[in-house]
Parts: structure tokens; sequence; C-alpha cells
């Protein structure tokens, strides 16, 4: 029979152990080893059950272990000491408080995914675990940030194989009362509600709170009573159904997300967020909630115009990009959009045409009959970035339709290279050899202390955790071949398979065809040859998952399993079903090298490999997302790229014989030449190299702080600028955009004169400008008016440029201006320049903003200054 319904019932702990449902439910304890170690105290066989997870081991111990356990003192005093340094870590002073005022009171953080512990499996990959290592991080770090998403009854999936290595799905339904969750409520106790309008009716979702260290996570539910039956679906899976299905969520997700938080507010009395931070284009809705809010004078708004209120909201919102495929983006029929935004359904005083063209592609190369949710995100957020160096080039030539008439590097996309909360991803035997060279607590600086490590002690720690990686795969393989019908007699081998002391591949990530899962297996005579080399063989533990949708990332997943599966190569390459973040434990830190080859520029960051290097791994990869930049040519290996083929099987094919020839000639060589005391004496001090190079760069706290300071912090200050003079800031801003749009027709450069130098300019020659323009009804405080330079190809295109701001002198009749300025020659070769016009604000981040750019005519010539030689270049 089935359950008409189901919950848990948690455990009702003796008064000296009620600290421990404090300590279960601040999540704390998923990145702080001695309270972990105080759970596994209570019983080391159910906490090994029960995978680590404190509520579910309280709930399994019986009551006569509780009793026990009240009655030790010993055991009182330490989880009083726990106790005690959890509640000093939740209110002490950290870097965020040392900034004082200017800092921002709150931030909102939006994700459609947050990956914090196998406990609370709200993840599918890297965007979630990216989401999850921020909060820890800005806990770690005193930001007040507050995390916002949904809570997903069934999760992500979870992924197993059958006989012909073909990946299966199911969906376990998770009970909400038995994770580490709470339920928002209101002071009489009853719950907390939402409401979200949609075509199908009211919809109404719950809150559920996770403690993340010091920082909220606020996920909404939409299985309750009140809800029709597909409306109760919405919070179903994630990633799962069709268009309207993900519109439905990302409505809840960006609309609701901005309620709940209000809610929060209310019931809890928290500062009200000054920044939005939209975590990919799921969550972009939130913009157009917050602009309602501002129409409707809700939240001490004062009754804004739409116009007045998107320069409010862009102000204080940040929006970063995943993506640098435009396949990867959310983009639905404009239709669904008006089915969903129109009349009597949609946000009161947000019509939805200008919701249309908030996420319209009205560009060259652009569908006029779709809405773009990153095109929108872009629009809503005055400040925006990718997520490495090379994917913030990749998304400013990406989106720079959005921006006519500026270089690709002046469209204002900036970049914040993503990094990894090392309390999560470092093992703890790593922190404990820091700990003995450091002669105390390592912290944050465990990697550089680890490189110093003699080289027996950092060997024996990477053999150690190699043996552990070992033994965890020996036994996920047995279990998944059990799940694919083996019997136990059939399984004696999977206790030979791999080998503790041989050179340990891993790769493990999402399945998209662009991360190329199987180029390893290009050439299959090749890799085998690799695997069973008689003097230095190498072995691959290989993990990830496919969309349940992709057939052809399925396909991939069969054909690496079904070579793995093959007898002569059994041993030497393994793929492990259903990788999450209990697996990444020992498959991150336990192998030798992390192997990324996904197809260049295609990889927007990619930070599994940042969590190998913390434990002393080393990347073999293509240079991609933070690998591009953080590269030296000591810290690991380059796998080259044929980025100039367009042939894709030939590309393939090159960069396959490449990978090939550096594990055999390069890795596999410096990994077994050792010394008299056995150790690969070359390999260390490549580690030494990895770590030192590396280990400041990749950290969460890095990537958090440089979010604060380079955009949370202007972010704040932007809105805290245009809300000084309560609404006439935004007023005055957004009737001068709307002005410049339509005066900027006037705004012509009439000519250009220079001189200054000779006919053949030498290196330091000073060049000096008188620009005439045309302003119309404008002001030169309107404008900014720049001689752009750099050098020029064959068809005069100016590359790699930069600005010089020329200086307003003259004023004529008819709204005619002189602009004079000089520039100062520091580059030999080709050389050229043009002066262009941009609008500026003092109130704009960025004089692109708008944009909108006045060049001269084509055919119009520069002439020389009166009296002075003159030189177009």
């Amino acid at each position: 029979m089935k359950a008409i319904r189901r919950f848990s019932v948690r455990t009702a702990l003796p008064a000296q152990l009620a600290p421990l449902t404090e300590l279960a439910l601040n999540l704390r304890w998923v990145w702080h080893a001695p309270t972990r170690e105080l759970f596994a105290s209570l019983d080391p066989q159910v906490w090994q059950q029960t995978g680590g997870d404190p509520l579910a081991l309280l709930g399994s111990l019986p009551p006569g272990r509780l009793d026990e356990l009240a009655a030790d003192q010993e055991f009182v005093a330490r989880l009083q000491q726990a106790h005690g340094d959890l509640r000093a870590y939740l209110s002490s002073h950290q870097w965020f408080q040392g900034l004082g005022s200017e800092a921002p009171r709150a931030i909102a953080y939006f994700s459609p995914e947050f990956g914090i512990t196998k406990v609370l499996p709200q993840y599918s990959g890297g965007l979630g675990i990216l989401a999850g290592d921020h909060l820890k991080a800005a806990s770690d770090l005193g930001v007040p940030i507050i995390g916002v998403g949904l809570l997903y009854r069934a999760g992500y999936f979870r992924q197993s194989l059958n006989r012909e290595g073909w990946q299966q799905e199911t969906y376990p339904v998770f009970d909400p009362n038995g994770l580490p969750l709470s339920l928002l409520r209101e002071p009489d106790g009853s719950r907390t509600y939402i409401e979200l309008n949609l075509p199908t009716g009211r919809l109404l979702a719950q809150i559920w709170v996770a403690q993340v260290g010091r920082v909220p996570l606020l996920l909404m539910d939409t299985d309750i009573e009140g809800n029709e039956a597909d409306e109760r679906d919405i919070t179903d899976r994630l990633y799962g159904g069709g268009h309207e299905h993900r519109l439905k969520q990302e409505m809840l997700l960006g609309i609701g997300g901005v309620r709940a938080l209000r809610a929060y507010q209310r019931v809890t009395g928290s500062p009200a967020p000054e920044v939005f931070h939209t975590n990919e284009g799921h969550a972009g809705f939130l913009g157009l909630e917050r602009i309602r809010e501002m129409v409707s004078g809700e939240n001490g708004s004062a009754g804004l115009s739409f116009d007045e209120a998107l320069e409010a909201v862009r102000a204080g919102t940040v929006f970063t990009t995943h993506t640098p495929v435009p396949a990867g983006i959310d983009r639905f029929g404009s239709e669904l959009i008006e089915q969903y935004f129109g009349a009597g359904v949609g946000l009161q005083g947000v019509p939805v045409d200008r919701i249309l063209a908030l996420g319209a592609e009205d560009y060259p190369g652009g569908d006029p009959k779709v809405f773009n949710m990153a095109v929108m995100g872009l629009r809503l957020g005055q400040r925006a970035n990718g997520v490495s160096q090379l994917h913030g080039h990749v998304s400013r030539q990406m989106f720079s339709g959005l921006w006519p008439g500026l270089d690709e590097h002046e469209v204002p996309i900036s970049s914040i290279t993503n990094g990894v909360h090392d309390p999560t991803w470092v093992a703890q035997e790593v922190y404990q050899l820091a700990a003995k060279v450091a002669g105390h607590p390592a912290g944050d600086a465990a990697s550089s202390y680890l490189a110093q490590a003699s080289d027996s002690d950092l060997w024996a720690l990477r053999t150690q955790l190699r043996t552990k990686l070992v033994e965890d795969a020996r036994n996920r393989v047995r279990a998944s071949w059990l799940e694919r019908g083996a019997s136990k007699a059939e399984l004696g081998w999977v206790d030979q398979i791999l080998d503790p002391n041989v050179l340990t591949i891993g790769f493990a990530r999402r399945v998209p065809s662009y991360k190329r899962l199987t180029l390893m297996l290009r050439d299959k005579d090749r890799l085998r040859s690799l695997l069973l080399h008689p003097q230095r063989p190498i072995q691959l533990v290989i993990a990830g998952k496919a969309h349940p949708a992709d057939e052809g990332g399925k396909k991939l997943i069969q054909e690496l399993v079904q070579f793995a599966d093959e007898a002569d190569v059994r041993h030497r390459i393994v793929f492990l079903p259903n990788y999450d973040m209990g697996m990444a434990d020992t498959l991150l830190t336990g192998t030798d090298v992390w192997l990324n080859n996904p197809l260049r520029p295609l990889e927007a960051c990619g930070t599994s490999g940042m969590k190998s290097a913390l434990n002393g791994g080393l990347q073999l990869s293509v240079l991609d997302g933070w690998w591009d930049e953080w590269y030296n040519g000591e810290n690991g290996w380059e796998i080259h790229t044929a980025d100039g083929v367009e042939d894709p099987d030939r590309r393939d094919e090159l960069e396959a014989q490449g990978l090939y020839d550096l594990i055999e000639n390069s890795v596999a060589p410096l990994f077994y030449t050792r010394d008299a005391a056995g150790n690969p004496t070359g390999w260390l001090e490549k580690v030494r190299n990895s770590l030192t190079s590396l280990g400041p760069k990749v950290l969460a706290g890095r990537m958090v702080r440089d979010y604060v300071e380079k955009l949370y912090a202007p972010a704040a200050l932007s809105s805290r600028q245009l809300a000084q003079e309560s609404a006439t800031g935004v007023r005055e801003l957004a009737y001068w955009k709307a002005h410049m749009r339509n005066v900027w027709p006037q705004v012509h450069v009439d000519h250009v004169e220079t001189g200054g130098v000779a006919d053949t300019p030498e290196l330091g020659s000073v060049l000096q400008f008188r620009a005439f323009v045309s302003l119309g009804s404008l002001q030169p405080s309107d404008v900014v008016v720049q001689v752009v330079h750099g050098r020029v190809d064959f068809d005069d295109q100016l590359t790699d440029t930069d600005a010089v701001e020329l200086r307003h002198t003259l004023t004529y009749e008819g709204g005619r201006h002189r602009f004079d300025g000089e520039l100062k020659l520091e580059r030999t070769g080709p050389f050229g320049y043009t002066v262009r016009i941009m609008p500026q604000h003092k109130l704009m981040a960025d004089p692109a903003e708008l944009g909108l750019t006045a060049l001269p005519p084509q055919t119009e010539a520069p002439t020389e200054l009166p009296g002075q030689g003159f030189s177009q270049r």
C-alpha cells in the first residue's frame, strides 16, 4: 500500500543535548571539521551509514544512547564548547565589518540552484556549486548576503546505468522536514506564504530557510495545499519540464523571490537589500518585481513611473552570466511572455510591451520572436560580469550587439574569476599536514604551507588520498554493477580495479557535447596503450551526468562506459555513476591530474580543477576558463588547441593526439621518475609551483571580496545616490536618458583638426587635436568626447584601442562646440585614430550604458591645424 502522506519525525533531545539541534540545522558543519567530528562521536557506525548527515544521525540514535550522552559530562562539555564556537562565529566581526558605512547593508543573491552539501541536494552542477561556495565564503567574511532559490522536491536526478551502459534517471522525493531546513513562520506560528498571479490562477509558495553559517538561504516550495496539482509540481525538479514549466519556475524564482525576501524582512526585521545579484538569467524577473514595487509605491517607494523605477532597479542590480554560448541561455517565445505578463495576469504598472522590450533580441543576428533572459538581465543590471577573464572577453563579443559602436573591450561587461570554498573542498589530511608544517592551524594559507612540506611527507599525503579514492571507487563500481543486474559472484574482479600506486587522472563534469567526455576515446588503441603501459601505466576515474533530455550526452556516456567495461582495461578505467558532492570529496582530492578538454573557449570557468589544485593535484587542460589566465608553464600542462581548424572531427583528432602525447611524453615520465627514497622529485616540484601560484587565487574568499569591492559596493553607492533626494534622482536620470535618446540624432562629429607631428612621427611625439562637434540642445557636460586610438589593420580598422578624453574649450552658435586635447605616441607601427561622442551622467556607471555613440562620417578626413605639420598615421 502507498502512503497518502509522508513526513519526518525529528528526535526529541534531552535538555543537555539541545544545542545539537542548532548545530545540525546550521550548515556551518559542512565546512567545520570539529563540528562534524562531534557528530561522528555520537555513533561512528551510524554516522557512516547516514552519509555524514547530522539530522539523519540524530533520528537514528535510540533513546538509550541519547540518555548516555546526556549523562556524559565530558561529551556535554564538548557540545557546549562547539555550540559556543558557533555562536561566536555568527556574531564576530570579520573582513566585511571593517569596510565601514560605505559597504552595502545587505545583498540579495538569487540563483536557480545551490550546492551547499550532498545532504541538501538542490544542485545539478557547477552553477549551483559556485552559488553554494559564494554563500559559504560570504559567511566566513561576514558579508550580509541573503540567498534566494527554489526547493525542488526531487532535486536534479539520481543517475544509474543499465546493463548496456545507458544512463537511467530516478527522482527520489525528499521530505523537507528531514532536511536541515526550517519553515519561515509568522509571529503567531502560522506558515508564511507568498503569492503569484498566473494565467491559471493564484499560486502560493511557502518559504524554507537553510542557515548557511551567517547566511540565510530562502527556498520557495509550491507543493502545498491550496495549489492545484500542476501548480504543486512547479518546484518538482531542477531543470525539468518544458518551456512553460521553466517559465513558471523562473517567475517564482525572480518575482516570488523578491516577495519572499520582503516576507523574511518583515518577520525577522532584517535590513532590506541594497544590492540584488542575479546569478545567471534564470532569476532575471526579480527586476520586474522590483519595478512593480516602485511603481506601486510599496516598501517606501515614492510611486515612480516605469522609466524612473527602471533606473532605480538598474543602479542596484548585478548580473553575472555563466554561459559562453547562446544555446545555454533561456529563451522564451514572445507569445508565452505575453500570455503570462499580459493584461489581467501580469505585474500591475509593468506593461507587457516594456517587458518584451527588455528581453528583445533587437540587434543584428537576434531573433525578434523570442524573449532572451540574459539580454533582460543585462538591461536590468547596471553592472555585469563574466566568470573568468576569457569568459568576460567571450561575453563582450556575444552581447556586443546591445552596445553598437563600441569596441569589444569597451562593452560594459567585466569579469570576476570564480573561486572555490577551500574548507569545503580541501581534504582534512591536507590541513593536518599544513598545520604540521606551520606549527599552527593553517586556514586559508594551507596551500602555501603544504608547498613547504618535505618530499616524503607531501608524497605520502598524495598516496594516502589516492588510496582513499581507489577504495571509494571500488565500492561505487561494485554498487553500480549490482544495479546493472550483475550478481555478486560475477564481481570478484572489482577488488582489483585501480591501483593506489598508479598515476591517476580524473575527469568529472556535466556531459554536454562541448566538454568532450569522449575525446580520450578518439584513438582507443592509443588510450589502451597508455592504460596498460608496462612501466608507466595510467588509470582514469570518470564521472558525469547528461541532462535527462540530452540523448547525445547519454550516448557519449554509453560509449565511455562500454569501453571501460572491456575486460582488458576495466581495472584501469572506471565510470562512477551519480556524480555529486559526496563523490567529489574523494575524486577531487585523490586524483594526481585533473583533465579538462572542452572546446575552447566554451568553458566559462570550470572550478573543479581549482579544487584539485588545492589538494596537490595538477591540471592537464586546454587554456580555457580560469586555466587560461593562471597557467604559468610550470603549474600543470597545456593541451594545445587547434583553434583555426574548422572541421570539428579534424580538430578533435588533433587535440586528442596532443593529449596522448602529453600524457605519454611529459606527464607519466615525470610521475614515475623517482629518487633513491622513492619520491618523484620533479613531480613534487610541479605540485609546489601549483600550490603557491594558484592557492591564493582560486579561493572563494578572494572571489567574494572582488564582488564586494568591484560590484556590490559601487552598486550600493549608485542606489544611495539615486535615493538621496527621494524620487528626484531617479526622475532626473530617467528624464535625462529619455531626452538623450530623443535628441541623439542631432549629435555629430563635424570636423577634426590635428597637428603637432611631422609626416612621419617618431615615438614620443605629441599629437594635438581639435574636434568640432554639434550637440543640438545638449550641453557639453552631457557628453564625453574622446580620441579613440590604436593599431590599424589593412582595412583601417582600429584594434587594441585606448581612449583619451578631450576637454571643452569653445562654444559657437547653433549648438556647435570645440573640444581640444593631446595624445603622446607611445608605440610604434601602424597607428590610427578616430573621434567619438558618448553620453555621460554622474549617475551612470559607464558612458557605454546607453549604447549611443556618434562617430565622424566615413568620408571625413582630418585636416591640419594651422601652422603645424599633419599626419594621419
